[in-house]
């Protein structure tokens, strides 16, 4: 990748540019539909990576992995690395980055994906070949996500990509303005939250999660206070499926089990998807920006979410059991 230009003297980061890259690619289409493609392909790198990783590993056979298959499914999942087919890896897509039919190559590589790894089932976006995104376009976005920088250690590839992915969600909700508070909430707000509640221990439930950022942000506290990741289990609910699938790559990228983050299209207060948990934290952050979050309703069944405060004129619930 090239250097960076220097902006008074100083580099600028990696993620700024690539959001400005991407975002000159984008042409007409709007931010909240460009999102997906972007966000979508970053996660296809990242597990692309990780099974590359893991691939090299069992085919030199060496150690534990000898005799093993590095085209067998079962090797990946007891790793918890996902399995990509053969034309769905990286090195694959991006070697067809100039061909017309790009956009239903990496369509057919999501579906293919999901086929090989049922938790992803309805979570990856195949939205590559529509008509409004350019070919050559996309082309260029792939070669971008490709050119991403790891450094000299590849296992470095969560932690970049991760960023990276946070980064542009961050930059899509402040692109699509209002509307972006439906699936994320300002990270200083989000700190605020989770150094409050200091969950250390135990099990973290975000009732309406959007993209996740609480629980990525409850294990950054673990790892930050040389906590044990493993100690903090998670649990949340999305009311949006679109933001749902967001949040499950948020958390796949990061390597955090997503298994207990469902959608519920009833409304994630007013429908509790979680009914026999007993939560250690609840910790939610409703609908940013958005006025019509069905706060009169929740009078009524308030008894799961007892402590409403305001922070920064935000409604905000947060409970330590």
């Amino acid at each position: 990748m090239a250097k960076a230009k220097k902006n008074n003297d100083k580099e600028e980061p990696l993620e700024t540019q690539l959001w400005k890259a991407a975002d000159k690619l984008r042409k007409n289409i709007d931010a909240a539909e460009y999102k997906h493609v972007v966000l979508g392909l970053i996660f296809l790198r990242y597990i692309s990576d990780a099974f590359e990783g893991l691939y090299d590993k069992l085919k030199r056979g060496e150690g534990e992995y000898a005799g093993a298959d590095p085209e067998d499914k079962d090797e990946y999942k007891a790793e918890n690395v996902f399995f990509v087919p053969e034309k769905a890896r990286w090195a694959y897509l991006q070697s067809r980055a100039t061909q017309p039919a790009i956009g239903k190559t990496v369509d057919e590589a999501m579906d293919a994906i999901e086929k090989d790894n049922p938790s992803l089932k309805d979570v990856l976006p195949k939205v590559y070949a529509r008509g409004n995104l350019d070919p050559t376009n996309l082309g260029g976005l792939i070669n971008l996500v490709g050119n991403i920088a790891m450094g000299d250690a590849k296992d470095r590839s969560a932690d970049v990509l991760g960023h990276v992915f946070e980064y542009f969600l961050g930059e899509f909700a402040l692109a699509e303005g209002k509307k972006g508070g439906q699936f994320y909430t300002p990270r200083s707000v989000v700190e605020v939250l989770v150094e409050m509640l200091e969950p250390y221990k135990g099990r973290v439930f975000d009732p309406c999660c959007g993209s996740g950022g609480m629980f990525v942000q409850s294990e950054k506290f673990v790892v930050e206070h040389q906590g044990k990741v493993n100690d903090i289990s998670i649990y949340g609910q999305e009311s949006n499926h679109t933001t749902w699938r967001l949040a499950r790559m948020n958390l796949a990228i990061r390597g955090i089990d997503s298994s207990q983050v469902k959608w519920n299209n009833e409304g994630s207060f007013l429908n509790d998807g979680h009914k026999d948990l007993k939560a250690d934290y609840v910790i939610a952050n409703p609908l940013f920006n958005d006025s019509d979050w069905s706060g009169e309703l929740l009078k009524k069944t308030l008894t799961p979410y007892p402590a409403l405060i305001i922070i920064g004129g935000i409604r905000t619930g947060i409970m330590k059991m």
